[in-house]
C-alpha cells in the first residue's frame, strides 16, 4: 500500500495511524482484536470512516475487551445495532462476538492470539486467507491481508523509502524476520 505513504503523512486521521501504528508489530490482545474488528467493519467503507469512528467502536465494544465481547447477549446486539458511533451491520456485529469467542479459544490452544499468529507464520497471503476463513468470521482476502499487513505479518504497509519503514525495521516485524 505504498500509496498510503504518499497521502497519509500530515493528514489529521491517516497521518498518526500511518506514522505510529500501520505496519508496527503488536502483541497485545486488545490491540489485535481492535485491528481485526476495525478491518472487518471497514469492508465496503473507507479507512478514514473507521478512523473517525474508532472512539465509538472503543466505547461500544468496551475497550475491545475480548472476554466482555465474547459474552455479549441479545441485549448487547441490540445496543450495538442502535449505536450511531459504530457501523450498524448485524453480520459485522455477529462476527465481532464470534471472533472474540475464537480468540478466547486461541488462549487455550496456543497461549493467545499473538501466539496463534506466530505459530502459523510465515504463510503467504493465500495461506493466511485460507486459515482466517477457516478460523474467523467475515475475513476475506482484503480484510485478512490488511489486518496482517497492519501488524507486520505481511510486507507492503510502507514503501521501502518511507521514513516510517526505517522506524519499523528495528522492531523486526515478522515478515522482515522471515525474509532475513
Amino acid at each position: 500500500m505504498s500509496g498510503y505513504c504518499d497521502v497519509a503523512p500530515g493528514h489529521p486521521l491517516h497521518g498518526p495511524y500511518h506514522d505510529h501504528e500501520y505496519g508496527f508489530p503488536q502483541r497485545d490482545e486488545r490491540v489485535l482484536f481492535e485491528r481485526l474488528l476495525l478491518e472487518i467493519n471497514q469492508a465496503g467503507l473507507s479507512w478514514e470512516t473507521m478512523l473517525k469512528k474508532r472512539e465509538g467502536f472503543r466505547r461500544a465494544y468496551e475497550g475491545f475487551d475480548v472476554d466482555r465481547v465474547a459474552a455479549y447477549a441479545e441485549a448487547d446486539r441490540q445496543r450495538l445495532l442502535a449505536d450511531p458511533g459504530i457501523i450498524r451491520n448485524r453480520l459485522k456485529i455477529e462476527a465481532a462476538i464470534h471472533n472474540a469467542q475464537v480468540i478466547q479459544r486461541l488462549r487455550d490452544s496456543h497461549g493467545g492470539f499473538a501466539a496463534w499468529l506466530d505459530a502459523h507464520h510465515p504463510l503467504d497471503k493465500a495461506g493466511w486467507v485460507k486459515l482466517f476463513r477457516h478460523t474467523f468470521r467475515f475475513t476475506g482476502g482484503e480484510i485478512t491481508g490488511e489486518f496482517l499487513m497492519s501488524l507486520g505479518y505481511l510486507p507492503g504497509a510502507h514503501r521501502p523509502d518511507c521514513p516510517v519503514q526505517a522506524r519499523i525495521a528495528p522492531l523486526s516485524p515478522p515478515w522482515m524476520a522471515a525474509a532475513g
